[in-house]
């Protein structure tokens, strides 16, 4: 199995990077994240991987870290979750968010990732909860991605943004209760600045 591959970024496609190693280009499909956060061909990188083998087909699929690797390969023991719903899942909320979102039965948030809709995620958190519960520090403090900051990432996402671009602007917010529109207006205001 391939852990881990290290190499020259050579080209970013929709959902997936060329890592060339060793003379050899390796294609590994990845979440938004990564895509986003890679930079740009010449880069060096490092992405830890899961190897997924199929009748017809072996893909490698790669993360930017061992944690969200470990969290990848918990989605898919999930029954009907496959891995381009699982990078799915990676690609919309953080993993620290999908972990709370998992763990408090937020259905909502996680019906909203594409891919997945109420009873996948029912299952999801049946499947996954207390996994996941044990491997949250106690007193640790618990991002939650609440159903007007979903509402924004969509929001954001399809004005063009990247995920990581939609996320920081959330985090830029203030944490008063505001509309949906008047989220918008300040998230666009802070790409603005």
């Amino acid at each position: 199995m391939i852990a881990s591959l290290s190499g020259t970024l050579t080209a970013i496609g929709k959902d997936y990077i060329i890592l060339g190693v060793g003379g050899i280009g390796f294609r590994v499909f990845a979440p938004q994240t990564l895509l986003e956060g890679a930079g740009g061909p010449g880069q060096e990188l490092t992405v830890f991987t899961h190897l997924h083998v199929r009748e017809t087909e072996i893909s490698l699929y790669g993360c930017a870290t061992e944690e969200e690797l470990v969290l990848f390969r918990m989605l898919l023991g999930v029954s009907g979750i496959g891995p381009k719903v699982a990078l799915a899942a990676l690609s919309f909320l953080s993993v620290d968010r999908l972990r709370v979102a998992i763990v408090s039965e937020d259905i909502t948030t996680l019906a909203r990732v594409p891919g997945i809709g109420p009873k996948t995620a029912k299952k999801l958190v049946l499947d996954l909860r207390d996994k996941l519960a044990a491997e949250l520090p106690v007193g640790a403090p618990q991002p939650m991605l609440t159903p007007i900051d979903a509402d924004l990432v969509a929001a954001l996402t399809g004005l063009g943004y990247s995920v990581a671009e939609a996320q920081a602007a959330i985090r830029a917010l203030p944490r008063e209760p505001l509309s949906l529109e008047e989220r918008v207006r300040l998230a666009l205001a802070y790409f603005a600045s």
